[in-house]
């Protein structure tokens, strides 16, 4: 059987002629073809991938572009916010911070060590200590810290220095550098990130407010106005102008080609903000109100003054504050998102007590229904069911109208608003009360004026019952102040490009005629009498400026909560208006300090106002005397 296979297999050959020759022909056209099919199929392949752009779901030229294209953002400049002379108040900036290696295995070229040694850990403490605040033991904290091995057995490790080593400024950055550098000090290093600067500190912090990164981790983020405050809020849009892209060419380590460059988006930088602020002025009331609010220590503290011809802000500011730089004060606990205080300013209505008088004498004038010589008998007055109270029970005798004001008669006041009838809520409404001043701020109220009653209508005379912002006291003080024009309060003197092709610049803005230029003048005649008479004058002693007439109103009024006035000693509102010189007003300052602490029955209340008020006014006349200021 095996024999007759064998027999049938060599014959089978033979008929084949398969010669080892002949075999190895064959196998040569085998291998021939196979290579001629498989150089066709690559060639096949390698025109559909360049046709195509893909290998299976992959782009070539995505990937080309990565290894080889790099793009990235161009980023606009946030415009500046200056004083009204030009001196930058808030501006775009680079801060650092700090952190530390301490992997062991951070080494560099010919096998540098670049971590820190522990050898150096008490020098860096004090280091830090000495230029960013950090407490020496907890520097020495992190740097203890252990450092786990990396999935490729790798010591790599950082740490950080908390809230104290962020946000540093390059003076600071370099002084630390300097000094490692002297001590030959390895392992410290810097991030960079945008930042905003405010090189003055506490500066007018609520009317400028602040911005900053919107990520603080990211080099990229963009920079804008925060938790609804200020200028930087209210003009955010105009301030942060909008970022360009670009695209490049990258060389094998990654870095732009010089000359490659692609400007896909130009960037537009923000528009430039020139306040009315004076800086001459301003740090001069931070530096008083610091004082003042250290020796009194009051609830809070507003100030604001105006230039009487036009309606501009030169200084305004109020307590407690923060410096927008540190954000120290802006929060009553640490990492609270929401700050604490109100822009005072506009933000939160008062009962305005006695300085509200200004304007019920002067709408009384107006209309017809004051003679300065008439008389009536001060004291108490009673309306409906509800007495009222001169300040002094007993009153002060028989008073003038024009006393009434002086002295401050409740008593007076509400005889003129019976006399006005329903011409006093008219009034109300012309000099803007219960109305936006519509000054741009974030979240400024209106107010309000409680007329449903007699009894309020006539307590708003002399300023309870009627709600107001320091923003509508000061706009109604401009028509006393402006021959009877009212003007809006401006905070805004230009915005401009940075070229200067593209600017807007900020006038007077007259918003109303509430009274005659007549009215007016009598209305300042009087308010003399407040400084000027020994007897009847409120303010007699205290809110004189020695060369220069001054036209002034005192108030004092009570605190109202949850609709119950509070009894305290100490439970009121001081103010003061003060319009100077009398004769062709300049300035219109207006203070007001709530809940001070005082000696007596109102003590030394004004007194704590004047150290503001009086120190302002005498500062502005100095300098317009040595002609320094604008």
């Amino acid at each position: 059987m095996m024999k007759e296979f064998r027999r049938k297999l060599k014959k089978k050959i033979a008929s084949k002629n398969l010669t080892p020759a002949g075999n190895r022909r064959k196998v040569g056209i085998i291998l021939f073809t196979t290579s001629i099919a498989i150089f066709l199929l690559f060639a096949v392949r390698f025109i559909y991938i360049i046709g195509v752009g893909k290998v299976g779901s992959e782009s070539l030229d995505k990937k080309r572009q990565e290894l080889y294209q790099g793009s990235s953002i161009i980023k606009a400049k946030r415009g500046t916010i200056y004083d009204r002379n030009g001196q930058p108040i808030a501006e775009d900036a680079t801060s650092y911070s700090l952190y530390a290696e301490i992997g062991k295995d951070y080494i560099g070229l010919n096998n540098k060590e670049l971590f820190v040694h522990e050898k150096d850990h008490d020098k860096i403490a004090d280091i830090f200590n000495k230029y960013a605040g950090i407490k020496k033991e907890d520097t020495l904290k992190q740097l203890s810290k252990k450092v786990k091995k990396n999935d490729n057995g790798m010591y790599y490790g950082s740490t950080e220095f908390g809230a104290k080593g962020k946000n540093l400024s390059l003076e600071t950055k370099k002084k630390i550098e300097k000094d490692l550098d002297k001590e030959k000090i390895t392992g410290i290093y810097f991030t960079e990130h945008p930042d905003r600067m405010y090189p003055n500190g506490k500066y007018a912090s609520y009317m400028v407010g602040y911005a900053q990164p919107e990520k603080s981790d990211d080099a990229d983020s963009k920079i804008s106005g925060k938790n609804g405050m200020g200028i930087e809020k209210a003009y955010d849009d105009v301030l942060k102008g909008e970022d360009g892209f670009k695209y490049f060419q990258k060389d094998s380590k990654g870095q732009e080609l010089p000359g490659s460059v692609i400007v896909d988006k130009k960037a537009t930088d923000g528009k430039d903000i020139y306040t009315t602020l004076d800086s001459n002025l301003q740090l001069r009331l931070e530096e008083v109100m610091d004082e003042v609010y250290k020796n009194a220590t009051p609830d809070d503290i507003t100030a604001m003054m105006m230039d009487a011809k036009t309606g501009e802000i030169l200084a305004a500011s109020q307590r407690p504050t923060f410096d927008p730089q540190t954000k120290e004060g802006l929060y009553e606990e640490k990492g609270k998102p929401d700050p604490v205080w109100q822009n005072l300013l506009v933000q939160t209505p008062y009962e305005p007590g006695s300085t509200m008088k200004v304007f019920t004498v002067a709408s009384a004038i107006d209309s017809g229904n004051l003679n300065e010589n008439e008389t009536f008998q001060s004291g108490k007055i009673q309306v409906y069911d509800t007495p009222i109270s001169d300040w002094k029970p007993e009153g002060k005798g028989t008073l003038t109208y024009r006393q009434a004001l002086s002295w401050s008669s409740n008593v007076g006041m509400v005889l003129l608003e019976q006399k006005m009838g329903p011409t006093w809520q008219e009034y109300l409404n012309k000099f803007g009360f219960g109305q936006s001043t519509k000054s741009k701020l974030p979240y400024e109220e209106a107010g309000s004026i409680q007329d449903k009653n007699p009894v309020d209508t006539a307590m708003s005379a002399f300023g309870q019952a009627i709600g107001v912002t320091n923003f509508q006291m000061m706009q109604g003080f401009t028509a006393i102040a402006n021959k009877g024009t009212m003007l809006k309060p401006q905070y805004i003197k230009k915005i401009t490009s940075e070229d200067g092709k593209d600017e807007k610049v900020y006038g007077p803005k007259k918003i109303g005629q509430p009274i005659k230029e007549e009215s007016a003048e009598k209305v300042l005649d009087y308010m003399k009498d407040t400084v000027e008479d020994p007897v009847y004058g409120t303010g007699y002693g205290v809110f004189g400026i020695d060369g220069v007439n001054v036209s002034a109103k005192t108030g004092t009024a009570q605190i109202s909560d949850k609709g119950q006035y509070l009894t305290g000693p100490t439970d009121y509102l001081y103010s003061v208006v003060q319009i100077a010189p009398t004769e062709d007003p300049q300035y219109i300052m207006y203070v007001t300090m709530k809940r001070p602490t005082i000696t007596g029955e109102h003590g030394d209340a004004p007194k704590l106002i004047s150290d503001i008020s009086n120190s302002m006014l005498k500062h502005a006349f100095t300098v317009d005397a040595t002609g320094t200021k604008e």
